[in-house]
This record gives structure tokens, C-alpha cells and sequence, in this order.
């Protein structure tokens, strides 16, 4: 955050001169050397009022150069440390974090309890990398309450990204006892909750804060994982997006669509890079028509050098960087290239730019793959699924409308993997055991669900439960709630996170995925149907608590389907027992099944095409 510049006041005596030439066009910087030297003698002159109040009334470049000036002369006194503060304000708008952390440094020296110094000294810090150090200036500061409540949401933001869950939580929760009702901060803390599972969740422990009211701010990302109800989820989602993301003041493409011999369909997404979201769907970006579709990608996305954001990259007839585009120049190319149908592949998800989508960019526009849930833009007319995640009775629940892809609605490439070799040994499995895994983020668990993977394993002889090791916080929690139902340490085993190709391989080792709920596995479950792993999922009402049913359905293991907790449970008892029903299970998926359904991109690229076809509009 940047401070603001001290309020004017009077000037005292006639500059002329120096309005005169701060007139000039290129101000200061145009001016000859010989007369810069004598104006800064006239800088010089000035009272820190007086100098105060001509830099508000310059651009930043006159202004860095005025107070150079006049520190060059008064940079020692006590009283000049206001002038300190905004040179490094200046510093700071410029891009020069180490310039302006040296000023405020000097201004913290002079005026120690400057607070608004020490703030601005841990944004600079933050910003040019040192991280403790920005968090030893923030925490050096004493200041009133409203400005520690700043503090404690610095911290917790820059402590969350940097995988310090549980001090974060700390940070947010000083914030919100000082400010109870912080939409935004409260949702940051039930997500963290959720990674380290805390629960209950919406407990944050902050009176006057409820925990319906904790549920209802908790974000779009955790609601998923937090309700089985999309209305609930619509709810929480429409507020989230009235508070970020503000109408446009006008809606740009024509209503009645454009004439093109070739449909021209647009794809809008911060993750053409080392993500899901590109893995799932390169190969249906390679595969579309190009006889009937013309392809652009409007990316917002890191260059991260991979493999897969060059293949994504490379299957778009049009690829159009907007990294640095306001939300209204976005907007206004994708009317430029009459683009008839957007699909956005981010949703509410992290980095979504939804402002684009507000300015109605296309006369259709869709919501696809990124988020699993309502998404309530009024701009949006379409949410992507299939008659399995959206079923027709639950059609009401949703906005915007669902729009149906005969089959599974997800995307996956068919392209087969180079797999490295993998044992259990290596993965410090037991050769001889029966192993349940899950390999989802632990924010998708419940204190339900953990209830019934205890009594899973419990129940079945000479079985272990194989987790992806998320974080610190949560494996302390569930190692200590494992010892707590009598389970025996050595039944619960941690994955180390590995790359892509080692992580699908090793899928093949485990013998049962147990999906979580209300929030089911998405591309981990088609990877793990990919290798050949049977799964248990519970179905519930919301698309994210069906994606796996529809997977199931999909490749044809039905069987793995439970309506209730009890019947999940039985159902993994069951199949963990019963060598011949998992051996049929097993060998369904070793013979092809994946490869025969969601494996068929192009079958895959054709229905999708079918459906967008069947919503463009033409004049």
C-alpha cells in the first residue's frame, strides 16, 4: 500500500521560476543543466511546506527531482522526514523498491514512531523480494488499531503465499478480532482452515462472527468443498462477485451475432501453463473443425516455459496475449475479432478476469472446466456440464443456464503418457497391502468423510490409507486423529509431491481411490480411471459432488457409485474384500475403458462442438 501525500498548504514567498519552467513540456527533466542547478538552490530555499505543496502540484518526475533537491540541503533535520516519506512514495510509483526503501528507512530514523513509514518500508521490502525483512518492518510498527488490522492482513496474505498456514490463520484471526466483519478476510481464513483441516471450519473463534455468517463470505473455492447445495453456492457466489467485480458501464458485442462462414469461439483463461485446466484440454483445442471453427485464445496466463503452455499455444489458430490489457481493452478485441462464442475456462477461480466477461465481450459466452459450481455473472449465458453433474431437475438451482455435452462433460487428452517405471517399494508401500489412497488437496476433506475412511480402513485386514502430503498443518491433524480411532501410524503413508508423470504412474499402485465429498475429484479421478485404479465416489446434488459419477458412468463402473455415507462405506468395504469383484473391477479398466471413453478426444471435440453449435446466433 501507498500512503498518501501530506495535505497542502500555502507556499510561501514567489517561485515563479520554478512554476514556470515545471510548465515546460517534459517539465523538470527538459530543463538545461546550468539552470537545474540554480532552480534546485531556489528548492533549497523552500520550507518543507512550501516544497510539500509544489510536488502535489507536480507530475512524479518533477516532484522525485523537487524533493531531491530540497533533502540534499534539509535531509538531516528532524523535521524532514514527511519529505523522506514521500520521495520514497515517488520511488516506490516508479518501479525502485531499493531506492524507496532506503527512504523510508531515513524517515524511520528520524521519526521512529512513523507508522505509516514502517508500512510502506514492508510493501517496498515485500516487493523487491525480501520477505522476513517486509514481515520484521510491519511487525515493528505500533500503530492504532485500524492500521494493525492492515498489518495482521499483510502478513497473513504474504504468510499464506508462502505456505505458513497456520501462523497466517493466526495473523487473520488477530484482524478479525479487531474488525470482526471482513467479508475478505474471513474468507481467507476458512479456506486456510480448510487446507490445514481444522474443523469445524467456519469456527474462527472471533465474537460477534457466526458461523453461518463465516460460511456465507467463505469464498467460492471453499464453498464448493463446504456445501452440497448449488443454491447455497449461488448465493455465497453472487455476493463474492458484487463486492469484486462491479458492472461494466456498457455491454459491447451485438446481441444478434455476427456473420461468419466459421464459428469463431474464444477461449479466456489464466492457466495456459503447468496447470490442470491445459492438461485436460490441449488436445480438444488441436482437434476442433477447423471447417467450421476458427480457434483464439486470449491468454492471461504466466509464462512458465512448459511444454504444455507451447502445445496449448501451438493449437490456436489466434493467440492474443492480454497480460497487460485493462478488462475494457480485453474486452474491446475480443469485439474487434467478432469473436461469436467466449468460453471462459476460469470461472471464480484464482486470477479469473471477470471483468472482461462483464463488458459481454460476445454475443454467447459460457463458463467451462475451471470451476465446478454457479457461476452468477449476469453477462454469462451458458455453464457447460452434462446430464449427470447438472442433472434436469436440478436445472433451477443454477445461473447461469446449464448448457449440455452429450456424454461426460469432461475434456481429456487421449495422447498416452511417457510414464517412468514406479514400485511400491520406492513409494514406501507395503507390498502386500491393500491400499486405499486420495490424492486431492486436503481442503476437499471433510471431518465426515475422514469419519468414514477410518472406518474403511479399520474394517478391512491389512489395508493403509495413502495421502498426498499437502502441508505440515494438515498432516499433524490427521496423523493425530488417525492415533485417535487406534489406528496404527504405519497405516497412514504420505505421498511427496512429484511431477506429472510420476504422480499418474504411481496411481497404479494403490488398489482403491476413495473420493472425498461434497467436493469429488475431478482430473485426479480421470487420471486414476486412466491407470486403471477402481473408485468409490459419494454423489451428492451439486456439480462438484457428481463430476466423479459422471466419470464413472463414463468408462462404465457404476458399481463404484454410493447414494449415502453408509452405502460409500460399504461399498469400499466391499470391493477391498471381495478379490473377485475388485479383480472385475480392475480388469474393466485394464482393458481399454478409459482409453474407449474419456480417452476419445475426437468423439470428445465433436460433442462439444455440437453443443456450442447449438446456441450461436446468427443475424
Amino acid at each position: 500500500m501507498s500512503m498518501p501525500f501530506l495535505l497542502p498548504f500555502p507556499m510561501p514567498g514567489d517561485e515563479a521560476s520554478l512554476l514556470r519552467a515545471m510548465a515546460r513540456p517534459g517539465g523538470l527533466t527538459q530543463v538545461p543543466s546550468g539552470e537545474l542547478a540554480y532552480l534546485g538552490r531556489a528548492v533549497a530555499g523552500l520550507d518543507l511546506l512550501g516544497v510539500v505543496q509544489l510536488a502535489e502540484g507536480a507530475n512524479d518526475t518533477d516532484g522525485l527531482i523537487l524533493y531531491e533537491f530540497w533533502l540534499a540541503a534539509h535531509g538531516v533535520e528532524a523535521s524532514s522526514c514527511a519529505a523522506w516519506f514521500n520521495l520514497g512514495v515517488l520511488r516506490m510509483k516508479r518501479g525502485d523498491a531499493g531506492g524507496a526503501s532506503e527512504a523510508y528507512r531515513t524517515a524511520l530514523r528520524l521519526k521512529p514512531d512513523m507508522v505509516e513509514a514502517a508500512i510502506n518500508l514492508g510493501t517496498a521490502l515485500e516487493a523487491s523480494g525480501q520477505v522476513d525483512a517486509a514481515l520484521g518492518a510491519w511487525r515493528s510498527a505500533l500503530p492504532p488499531p485500524a492500521m494493525r488490522q492492515v498489518l495482521h492482513n499483510q502478513m497473513g496474505r504474504v504468510m499464506e503465499v508462502q505456505g505458513r498456514l497456520g501462523p497466517a490463520a493466526d495473523e487473520l484471526r488477530s484482524s478479525l478480532l479487531i474488525a470482526p466483519h471482513q467479508p475478505d478476510v474471513q474468507q481467507h481464513l476458512v479456506h486456510l482452515r480448510q487446507r490445514m483441516t481444522a474443523w469445524p471450519v467456519t469456527d474462527l473463534s472471533v465474537p460477534g462472527v457466526t458461523a453461518d455468517e463465516a460460511a456465507f463470505h467463505c469464498g467460492p473455492l471453499a464453498s464448493l468443498a463446504l456445501w452440497d447445495d448449488p443454491k447455497l453456492q449461488a448465493e455465497g457466489a453472487a455476493d463474492w462477485i458484487a463486492r469484486k467485480t462491479p458492472p461494466a458501464p456498457e455491454r459491447l458485442a451485438p446481441s444478434f451475432g455476427y456473420k461468419h462462414d466459421r464459428i469463431r469461439i474464444g477461449y479466456l483463461s489464466t492457466d495456459f501453463c503447468r496447470h490442470a485446466m491445459s492438461f485436460l484440454i490441449a488436445e480438444l483445442l488441436e482437434l476442433h473443425d477447423r471447417s467450421r471453427f476458427e480457434v483464439y485464445g486470449y491468454d492471461a496466463s504466466p509464462e512458465d516455459g512448459s511444454d504444455i503452455r507451447a502445445r496449448v499455444l501451438g493449437a490456436l489458430d489466434h493467440h492474443v496475449p492480454i497480460h497487460g490489457l485493462t478488462d475494457e481493452a480485453a474486452a474491446r478485441a475480443m469485439v474487434a475479432d467478432e469473436i461469436d462464442v467466449l468460453i471462459d475456462l476460469n470461472g471464480l477461480t484464482k486470477g479469473a478476469r471477470l471483468g472482461i466477461l462483464r463488458w459481454k465481450p460476445a454475443p454467447v459466452m459460457a463458463t467451462y472446466l475451471g470451476y465446478i459450481g454457479p457461476v452468477p455473472l449476469p453477462e454469462l449465458d451458458y455453464i457447460l456440464c452434462d446430464e449427470i453433474t447438472i442433472p434436469p431437475e436440478l436445472e433451477a438451482d443454477y445461473a447461469p443456464r446449464p448448457l449440455r455435452i452429450a456424454g461426460c462433460y469432461q475434456a481429456n487428452d487421449g495422447r498416452k503418457p511417457d510414464l517412468p517405471a514406479v514400485s511400491r517399494a520406492a513409494e514406501g508401500l507395503p507390498e502386500g497391502a491393500f491400499v486405499f489412497t486420495c490424492m486431492s488437496h486436503h481442503y476437499k476433506l471433510t471431518a465426515s468423510m475422514w469419519e468414514s475412511w477410518c472406518k474403511i480402513v479399520a474394517s478391512v485386514e491389512n489395508s493403509v490409507l495413502w495421502l498426498v502430503d499437502d502441508n505440515p498443518e494438515s498432516k499433524a491433524a490427521l496423523s493425530a486423529r488417525w492415533a485417535e480411532k487406534g489406528l496404527a501410524p504405519e497405516r497412514l503413508i504420505w505421498a511427496a509431491r512429484v511431477d506429472p508423470d510420476r504422480y499418474r504412474a504411481r496411481l497404479a499402485l494403490a488398489d482403491l481411490f476413495l473420493d472425498t465429498n461434497p467436493y469429488n475429484a475431478g482430473t485426479i479421478a480421470s487420471d486414476a480411471l486412466r491407470m486403471g485404479l477402481p473408485m468409490v465416489t459419494l454423489q451428492g446434488r451439486a456439480f462438484a459432488a457428481r463430476m466423479a459419477s459422471s466419470l464413472l458412468t463414463a468408462v462404465g463402473s457404476v458399481e463404484g457409485i454410493a447414494t449415502s455415507p453408509a452405502d460409500y462405506e460399504a461399498k469400499a468395504i466391499a470391493i477391498a474384500t471381495d478379490p473377485a469383484l475388485h479383480g472385475k473391477m480392475r480388469a474393466h479398466l485394464a482393458g481399454g475403458a478409459w482409453e474407449r471413453t474419456l480417452g476419445q478426444a475426437a468423439d470428445f471435440t465433436q460433442r462439444f462442438e455440437a453443443a456450442i453449435s447449438s446456441v450461436i446466433k446468427r443475424p
